[in-house]
């Protein structure tokens, strides 16, 4: 069995190294996000096509179908009913 003092220094040894691989890396991130930054421009040109114009919906209840209706009643009663409260 090795005595503790090795353990310990093994596990520092590892510890650094463990460390030092991720500042490394993070620093290398970093300088890389700086590079892509100058590289791309902020803002994408926009395009110069024509907005389209949306349709207006009609909210006139008339507009809804009867049998929708029951059959919208017919699933909230339904879930009303088989949910537990």
């Amino acid at each position: 069995m090795t005595n503790i003092g090795s353990l310990l220094g093994d596990a520092a040894v590892l510890m650094v190294t463990g460390m030092g691989v991720v500042f490394i890396f993070l620093t290398i991130l970093v300088y890389l996000v700086r590079l892509m930054s100058a590289l791309v421009p902020e803002d994408a040109p926009v395009p110069s096509t024509a907005p389209v114009r949306s349709q207006k919906i009609s909210s006139d209840p008339s507009a809804v179908k009867p049998q929708v209706v029951v059959a919208i009643a017919a699933a909230v009663h339904q879930y009303r009913t088989s949910t537990v409260k």
